[in-house]
């Protein structure tokens, strides 16, 4: 839902009613995680998706019902032998979907939600999708404060404590609780949506393959840094607008700058000078993927300098080089493409073969 809620916060903010549709459960093969959104707001505007185009159509009259009674339902789309081609998700999988009418009235907090979104706050939102609660009932929650009520004290507090420890990972799916909040009861179902700040990706060496890797992370909702020692390169013009661009060394930028298990760095200086500075520090910290850019010779020569410089065996084994996968990429973008490639394989736990050469179902469901 990140991607349409600037759209949501101009509604909001101008008043217009609108139907918001959330993908809360998936099964088997689907398009669409948890957490995916569609919306229907002033004069049968759609923006989002909740299934790639399967099932809109059925999800848009559902959602222009809902803001026309002001009730929230809860549905499941899904495919069956006997209804192939009617309303349904022909990949073979199945989603459920809560749609609920959204007002200053009735969710008073969604354009904070909307606004700490747009400033990079961690904010998590959980809604009730089933049970004795009210069902479409939200609960903002923030590292320090609550807004709203999902029906009992009891209720928000546990859910309010699991959301926090939710954002802390960055995670979104459905849980279950009692009335009041009992959780070894599972009457009222929950889905909590957490919306951690952007992952980082952090590019050191400002050449042109830099600036089509930083393209593509941005791309992919990133939080782009580049680092360049030289200041003649290191420049905000040769890189797309958005990118934070630094001059520094890199082992000096990176010993000062956070990550976490989502930070993404990318390293293209292939320089002994830079790079193995740069690796000691980032393969001894959390992040989620470590490349680095040279030929085969460069990487033999790398890792014995690492090796020599103390880093162990299990340090040194998450150092992804030569960087991307072999797609056959010349160009600085399609080289930007291996790498991106790689991110995401990783991220997913994707073989990165092509998926002719595979079998089963093309969405695997992931775990939160």
């Amino acid at each position: 839902m990140r991607d349409i809620l600037p759209v949501l916060g101009r509604w909001y903010a101008a008043r217009h009613p609108f139907g918001l549709a959330t993908v809360v459960q998936v099964s088997r093969s689907a398009p669409r995680d948890p957490g995916a959104a569609m919306a229907v707001g002033p004069d049968a505007e759609v923006v989002g998706s909740v299934s790639g185009g399967c099932v809109e159509g059925a999800v848009f009259e559902l959602t222009r019902d809902v803001v026309a009674s002001g009730a929230a339902r809860l549905e499941s789309f899904g495919y069956g032998d006997e209804d192939a081609f009617a309303v349904g998700l022909t990949c073979g999988g199945e989603i459920t979907v809560l749609v609920r009418p959204v007002t200053a009235e009735l969710d008073p907090a969604f354009g904070d939600v909307a606004e700490s979104v747009a400033a990079g706050e961690p904010v998590a939102v959980a809604t009730v999708t089933g049970g004795p609660a009210p069902l479409g009932a939200s609960l903002a929650v923030w590292p320090d404060r609550v807004a709203g009520t999902l029906g009992t004290s009891g209720l928000d507090a546990a859910v309010a404590a699991d959301a926090r420890g939710e954002l802390a990972l960055g995670a979104t799916g459905l849980r279950h609780y009692g009335p009041e909040g009992q959780r070894r009861a599972d009457s009222v179902g929950v889905f909590l949506q957490s919306f951690a700040p952007p992952p980082r990706m952090l590019v050191f060496g400002a050449i042109d393959h830099a600036a089509a890797v930083a393209r593509i992370g941005d791309f992919l909702g990133y939080r782009v840094t580049v680092c360049d020692a030289r200041p003649v390169f290191a420049t905000p013009r040769r890189f797309p607008e958005g990118v934070e661009v630094v001059a520094e060394w890199p082992h000096r930028y990176l010993r000062r700058t956070d990550t976490d298990e989502r930070t993404v760095v990318c390293v293209l200086t292939h320089d002994p000078k830079f790079d193995v500075p740069l690796l000691q520090e980032a393969l001894r910290r959390p992040a989620a993927y470590i490349g680095a850019m040279g030929s085969r010779r460069t990487q033999a020569d790398r890792a014995e300098r690492l090796a020599e410089a103390g880093l162990t065996e299990d340090e040194l084994s998450r150092l992804r080089a030569p960087v991307g996968l072999d797609l056959g990429a010349r160009t600085p973008e399609e080289v930007a493409v291996s790498v991106a490639a790689e991110i995401v394989a990783l991220r997913w736990g994707g073989s990165g073969v092509p998926l002719t050469a595979t079998e089963g179902a093309v969405h695997p469901r992931r775990s939160s």
